[in-house]
């Protein structure tokens, strides 16, 4: 099995993967942007605990407007509490220059998944001013690749910093500094508050509108790197986006005696089948998944909560239930006790075509090796996207952003995650639980908003798991009221299809246009 290298999360148990050419002009010191030299602390690799950037000038049409904007692409060292350099973060700042007040302009850290996934995919897929074009629901076709000026861009509205956590990209421990220091739930968010405090004083923009947009495991990033950067570091945020959202991982984690993942999963099986023509089409989506919720909750909730004690007729009727909703059959779905995983429901949809189903986006579809493999053992859309992606950011690097030389860039580290926590928000050691933390966010700061971005056919982080956690915060009615849930007729990675990108944009803007009040 090829390892999944995008923007995805793992699966809770457990992993979410289950989880250079042309020659290049000398770097030179950014004039706004460069962080400050570091001096004072001996180090085994002076080369490496010494920041570098290199800033170029562009400009962008978006909407009929054009709009000029510098990027630097740079590092920034990172240090322990005794001042010793420990860490070489790497990032992609973008910042539009005809503004009248730069550092009253809103300000977004931007950031993928993994935990591993460098920030590329957000970037060159998203919100980045250039674009990689890629299949729509289809492996995409080996070199030449396709860059384009993206419209969808958010350069228009936001100022954008694009962050790769160590392990990442060019990002690296150095000095004293080991893995350990970097990767777990806390220590990524105490890495990087440290980043985001540093430049946001560097930079002079403690007074801009502050927001933080992640994809998957970078959603779990969010929540605790928000509480921690407000009750920390006294840095109030006015809005963070949640790009197909974990923030319990027990929703994803079909244990043994564990049910609420197969009632969570349920609509998103149902709209994958609906996808791939294995049920009739509705004539409404949306409504259809409405019912489709409410059975979830309801009847078949109750079936699986009952266990052996389950009646006979009960039985059958919530079987031919669940066979309608998903296209498998009743025979399959009794011998499975009405609990079909994730890995067996991609492996058995499309099994008579020979086909199997999507993770990460579940309208993509490839041939199975094993017919009679029980479990999926690959993702079709990890292997669709991940060279065009590859390729297209390191050429991007090299000729547009004149950065990087002949390093490598590590778009999905083997990073050993370090998943346990402590305190009241740590969950169950293997179910980490970070709802706590944006929970805690939301009280501190009473004016912070939360937006989630949910595609339908998401098997990674379902849309009907999100909404349930969001549900269960513990929040007073009036602070519930600042998560607003949006939703696409796509995948994990919903950008990927040109029409969810253009909502995604949208929505976004109008997220960040209503909450920050304009100089």
């Amino acid at each position: 099995m090829r390892p999944i290298l995008v923007a995805s999360v793992v699966t809770a148990s457990v992993t979410l993967a289950g989880i250079a050419h042309a020659q290049r002009p000398a770097r030179r010191p950014a004039p706004a942007e460069q962080p400050a030299a570091d001096s004072g602390v001996k180090s085994e690799s002076p080369s490496d605990t010494v920041p570098d950037s290199s800033v170029t000038l562009h400009t962008i049409r978006i909407a009929g407007q054009t709009i000029p904007y510098r990027a630097l692409a740079g590092t920034l060292i990172l240090r322990n509490d005794s001042g010793a350099p420990i860490g070489r973060l790497y990032y992609t700042a973008y910042t539009r220059t005809d503004t009248r007040d730069p550092a009253a302009r809103p300000l977004s850290f931007v950031y993928n998944g993994g935990p591993g996934s460098a920030s590329l995919w957000l970037h060159m897929g998203a919100f980045g001013p250039k674009r990689i074009v890629t299949s729509d629901a289809d492996h995409t076709p080996p070199p030449p690749y396709q860059l384009e000026d993206n419209a969808n861009s958010l350069i228009d509205v936001t100022d954008m910093v694009f962050i790769d956590p160590v392990g990442t990209g060019f990002s690296k421990p150095v000095g004293k500094g080991t893995g350990k220091d970097f990767w777990g739930i806390d220590e990524d968010a105490r890495s990087l508050a440290q980043f985001v405090r540093m430049y946001v004083t560097r930079n002079g923009r403690w007074n801009s509108p502050k927001y933080l947009i992640g994809e998957s495991y970078g959603t779990t990033r969010s929540a605790v790197l928000v509480n921690r950067l407000q009750s920390d570091e006294g840095m109030d945020f006015n809005g963070v986006v949640l790009i197909s959202t974990v923030l319990d991982f027990e929703t994803l984690n079909f244990a043994p005696g564990h049910d609420i993942s197969y009632v969570l999963y349920l609509p998103s099986y149902a709209a994958v089948a609906v996808y791939h023509k294995m049920i009739p089409q509705p004539a409404n989506l949306p409504a259809f998944l409405d019912t489709v919720r409410q059975f979830a909750v309801g009847p078949y909730a109750s079936a699986l909560q009952k266990g052996t004690e389950l009646g006979d007729a009960e039985r059958a009727a919530v079987l031919a239930r669940l066979s309608a909703y998903t296209g498998l059959d009743t025979g399959y779905l009794g011998k499975a006790e009405l609990r079909v995983s994730l890995g067996q429901f991609m492996a058995e949809l499309q099994r008579r075509r020979g086909l199997l189903t999507g993770r990460l986006d579940a309208r993509f579809s490839g041939p199975e090796a094993d017919l009679l493999s029980e479990y999926a053992n690959a993702d079709p859309q990890s292997d669709a996207i991940t060279g065009a992606f590859t390729a297209a950011f390191n050429a991007y690097l090299h000729d547009d952003l004149k950065y990087g030389g002949d390093q490598r860039y590590v778009t999905g580290g083997n990073v050993q995650w370090n998943w346990s926590r402590g305190g009241r928000n740590g969950g169950w050691r293997g179910t980490p639980y970070v709802g706590g933390d944006l929970a805690e966010a939301l009280r501190y700061n009473p004016n912070l908003r939360i937006q989630a971005e949910n595609g339908y056919y998401d098997f990674a982080t379902p849309f009907f798991a999100t909404e349930y956690t969001m549900d269960h915060l513990g929040l007073r009615p009036d602070l519930r009221a600042h998560i607003d849930l949006k939703y696409y007729d796509a995948g994990h990675m919903m950008y990927l299809y040109p029409p969810a990108l253009a909502q995604l944009k949208a929505n976004i803007a109008q997220f960040i246009s209503a909450t920050h009040t304009a100089p």
